[in-house]
């Protein structure tokens, strides 16, 4: 199948209407010719700095613009990151994302978070960051830590977005993932399903993200997790098999493009998650928490996977244990050499 970036509206709506079994069909297809069969990319995602963010993303419990459960928390220390980041490549992480509730990163961040990139490269995992709009600089600057990828969703179509977003827009989201591949580094971006978006909206998305110069090479499709005190609280569940649709999709119009099961997976049973691996999902987020929304827990994810058969892709980096301990040594050094020990602590809310 030809990779393609010309995808048109009535292109998309067609695989959309196929019937569901052909489309899955055509989709495991699609994805055996591109990468290894029952094979899962695992990653880890930890919140940095929670809560307190300025946008008004409707589906987000982060927003200081509504009264959810989640707590501020200031930017974590980088020695507690590199601690989770220990956990996850032990639990069988190969990607370690971590994620702070800004609007954009402020200059004042810039030394912490280019000493956890330092550290978790260390550990022998890639990296991913998702830290709000970058500017080209920031984007340049991160890539020169040794980021490898940087996640920056569109969540929906350009039509619908208004609806859910009015702080940031949509040509801002696609202006920063254009400084991330200007930069060099890789790219992670998919959307959000359930937000009361239509089909078409679903096809939009799709074809927004396909029609990019070069695809993503992550795309998480994240199924809402309505959180109390947000604006989408009481919107309609997504119908499953709707899910399985655009999971088939996705990896038809991305063939190369990991398709990510991301937010949303402890609603769904082991039979809905076997449709989206047979759809071309080939990435999951691993371990019990999605920055602030619940998560299956390892177990239940290796017990399914061991039914399933599917091994987990193996950790792409391993440095020795001697270069390792080298690494981590270095940047506990340069956080200790800190003018002031209150640096770490700094209230990044805003």
């Amino acid at each position: 199948m030809e990779i393609r970036h010309n995808w048109t509206a009535q292109d998309v709506q067609r695989l959309f209407e196929k019937p569901f079994m052909d489309l899955v069909f055509e989709a495991q297809q699609v994805h055996r010719e591109y990468h290894p069969a029952n094979q899962v990319q695992v990653s880890t995602l930890l919140s940095i700095k929670t809560g307190a963010c300025p946008e008004d993303c409707k589906y987000c419990p982060q927003s200081a613009r509504y009264r959810t459960d989640v707590e501020k928390e200031r930017l974590m220390e980088v020695e507690q990151v590199l601690e989770a980041a220990h956990k996850a490549k032990a639990s069988g992480a190969t990607r370690f994302c971590m994620g702070a509730a800004w609007k954009n990163p402020k200059q004042r961040d810039m030394p912490y978070l280019l000493d956890m990139i330092q550290g978790v490269k260390g550990l022998g995992l890639e990296t991913c960051m998702t830290l709000g709009m970058l500017d080209d600089e920031q984007a340049k600057t991160l890539s020169e830590a040794g980021l490898d990828y940087y996640n920056h969703n569109l969540d929906t179509s350009p039509e619908f977005y208004g609806n859910v977003i009015t702080t940031r827009t949509y040509q801002e989201r696609l202006d920063t993932l254009s400084n991330v591949r200007e930069a060099g580094m890789k790219v992670c971006s998919g959307g959000i399903i359930g937000l009361g978006e239509s089909t078409r909206d679903r096809a939009g998305l799709l074809m927004e993200l396909a029609n990019m110069p070069a695809h993503p090479e992550s795309v998480p499709i994240n199924m809402l997790v309505k959180v109390k005190g947000t604006p989408l609280e009481n919107v309609d569940d997504v119908d499953p098999f709707d899910f399985v649709r655009i999971i088939a999709v996705a990896r038809i119009m991305m063939p190369k493009s990991a398709v990510r099961l991301s937010a949303g997976r402890e609603d769904m049973n082991e039979q809905m998650q076997t449709l989206c691996f047979m759809a071309g999902a080939n990435s999951i987020f691993y371990g019990c928490k999605l920055l602030t929304t619940p998560n299956p827990d390892e177990d239940a994810d290796m017990q399914l996977f061991k039914k399933l058969g599917i091994n987990r892709e193996a950790v792409s980096q391993k440095p020795d244990q001697v270069t390792e301990h080298d690494l981590l040594e270095q940047v506990a050094e340069r956080v200790a050499s800190r003018p002031q020990e209150g640096d770490l602590f700094y209230d990044a809310s805003v």
